[in-house]
């Protein structure tokens, strides 16, 4: 079982990554929305959605697995 120390610091990695996410969600559909030549807004934030939680998703796995 992990110290608290450690799930709390784990639980703080994980919040900032959702915050970053959002951060990066909201900066590209702005661009998007500025410049809809781009791609369209909805779109291209949903595109870059799936990509970010693919690659937390991973790194999730690959910290799950190293721990055991």
């Amino acid at each position: 079982m992990p110290s608290p120390v450690l799930f709390a610091l784990a639980l703080t990695v994980a919040l900032l990554l959702v915050l970053v996410g959002v951060l990066v969600l909201a900066g590209v559909a702005y661009v998007a929305y500025r410049h809809p030549r781009l791609e369209k807004p909805l779109g291209l934030a949903a595109a870059v959605a799936t990509v970010l939680v693919t690659t937390v998703a991973a790194v999730a796995a690959v910290a799950v697995l190293a721990a055991r």
